[in-house]
């Protein structure tokens, strides 16, 4: 009798394990939580837009022009909020659009 009583109470806990994982999940999904971008995503994304940056605004550049300023952008983005931010507000689906970008506008539209 007392291993019926010690099974009964294991299925509960497991039971109430179960049922408090389905409410963490769900209240996830109703919240938005969503993955958010890592850091390396987040240095990716800013390379990505400092090139796109540079690109636009001196086509015609020679090779270290635009290393000189892709690493002057890169520096003067990185204390933009949505670069400083990035890996706690940046989710996956805004880096991929990002990352798919053409132009630096539409990079910072998909961030926003």
């Amino acid at each position: 009798m007392l291993a019926i009583v010690r099974s009964s109470r294991a299925l509960r806990v497991d039971r109430a394990a179960t049922l408090a994982a389905a409410a963490a999940a769900c209240i996830c999904l109703v919240c938005g939580c969503k993955p958010k971008a890592t850091q390396t995503q987040c240095d990716l994304l800013l390379d990505r837009y400092s090139r796109l940056v540079v690109a636009e605004k001196y086509p015609d550049a020679t090779d270290a022009v635009f290393n000189a300023e892709r690493d002057r952008e890169r520096a003067e983005a990185r204390g933009d909020d949505a670069f400083k931010n990035c890996i706690s507000e940046v989710s996956h689906a805004e880096f991929d659009c990002a990352m798919r970008a053409q132009s630096a506008d539409a990079l910072e539209k998909c961030l926003e």
